[in-house]
């Protein structure tokens, strides 16, 4: 019986792999919000070009490789983060909470009546388009 309850606390101490710690370094969720919304857009933009698959898989790589060029983010430490956010389906749901919202904006603005010449934008603008 002692070493059944042994076990069973030395069980219920191992780290479930939900629960795995976060790989060091971790894309913080305001950095992965900001990456994925430019990867969308940048992946609609390479469908909108009507390329021949190929071309548009080569044309969307290398966007996605300055993209990330720009951000200072190596492709290993998107994709760890990317792969550990996805394990935690709660986080990445939040993140991909404010990504929709942002690309929703975006589309918003895009399709709103354009103000007079001279005007100021909006004031709620995401502050990448400022």
């Amino acid at each position: 019986m002692p070493l059944l309850l042994l076990l069973t606390l030395l069980l219920g101490q191992c780290q479930r792999p939900e629960e795995a710690l976060p790989p060091q370094p971790l894309l913080p969720k305001d950095k992965m919000v900001s990456l994925l919304v430019q990867i969308h857009l940048t992946e609609a933009r390479v469908e909108a070009t009507n390329l021949p698959a190929d071309s548009s898989r080569a044309l969307y790589r290398q966007l996605h490789k300055d993209l990330l060029w720009r951000q200072d983010v190596t492709d290993s430490l998107f994709q760890r983060s990317y792969r550990y956010y996805a394990v935690h389906e709660k986080d990445l749901d939040e993140i991909y909470g404010v990504v929709i919202d942002s690309l929703t904006r975006r589309k918003e603005l895009l399709n709103a009546p354009k103000p007079a010449p001279g005007t100021a934008p909006p004031a709620d603008l995401p502050k990448w388009d400022k």
